[in-house]
């Protein structure tokens, strides 16, 4: 098909790239690298470092391609619903990978600790297992794994990063309807300010750890709610990142005239996975700071 003659009879066929091929090497360096690290193997970190830097050229080329051939315009409206199905897709998994770490927070929560603390069996377990160990949470489990800790307070920085990612789901809409509209200077100012609240979430959850660390003993090692605590505000955190950069490379492209009131995927494609971050994250401020 040629260049800048799209058709919506065709499917438009990407040339061959390397780009896959380079991203196959970057996720081998990084679960090799992982592994590694994990057994204490020197080269550990190198590998991983490796890796991460090879999956970001990766992923800088491959979109660049992307970029350009979008605004060469082969992309017919098969092509957009093709994108739309995979980004779709792409978060259904997302909510999978979240729901197995909730479900581990209610399993240990609402079944284990209370059985392991003699409730809702007909015998006591707690005699048998952990004599004296009672049902409280949060806890770090029978035994005490890790030693005394403190909880964060929901209603400290939780609350005012929850008040920042429910403010920035509002600008990131407001900016959506001025992109339909036409309407370019409220919309590169209020994705700025998006992109801002995001940066902004991230250095409070960053504070947030470095206080639950050195003050209250709230580690990964701190038994089963600082390990299930940091592997849910981690990887939320590290999705916001993920989040904060999309919309940053949207912005970038707005600011240089990319983008129509009626072809706007990357955004929409970026707001949609803000959006599901937004969500996720009140989840988290309800059943793991608040409940």
């Amino acid at each position: 098909m040629a260049v800048g003659s799209p058709s919506n009879s065709r499917y438009y066929v990407p040339e061959r790239s390397g780009w896959p091929i380079l991203g196959a090497i970057a996720l081998f360096l990084l679960t090799g690298g992982a592994a590694m690290w994990l057994n204490d193997s020197p080269l550990g970190p190198w590998v991983f470092a490796a890796g991460v830097a090879t999956l970001a050229v990766m992923f800088i080329g491959w979109f660049s391609t992307v970029v350009h051939e979008s605004q060469a315009q082969v992309y017919n409206d098969r092509v957009d619903r093709s994108f739309r199905g995979g980004m779709i897709a792409f978060i259904v998994s997302e909510i999978h990978f979240f729901a197995v770490f909730f479900g581990a927070l209610f399993y240990v929560r609402q079944l284990v600790l209370p059985w392991l603390g003699g409730q809702g069996v007909k015998f006591t377990t707690n005699e048998l297992l952990w004599e004296d160990f009672e049902f409280t949470w949060p806890t770090n489990g029978p035994g005490a794994v890790g030693g005394e800790f403190e909880i964060i307070p929901a209603f400290g920085i939780p609350a005012l990063n929850t008040a920042i990612l429910l403010t920035s789901s509002v600008t990131l809409t407001i900016a959506h309807h001025a992109l339909k509209s036409g309407n370019r200077v409220v919309l590169n100012s209020l994705l700025g300010a998006t992109i801002a609240l995001g940066v902004t979430f991230i250095g409070l959850q960053a504070t947030e750890y470095v206080h639950g660390i050195r003050d209250l003993n709230l580690t990964f090692n701190t038994g089963v709610y600082g390990s299930l605590f940091y592997m849910l505000t981690g990887f939320h955190g590290m999705h916001v990142t993920v989040g904060a950069i999309m919309l940053l490379v949207v912005w970038l492209r707005s600011l240089r005239g990319h983008f129509t009131p009626t072809q706007h995927f990357a955004f929409e494609a970026s707001a949609w996975y803000w959006h599901f971050v937004d969500v996720v994250w009140l989840g988290l401020f309800v059943f793991l700071y608040w409940l």
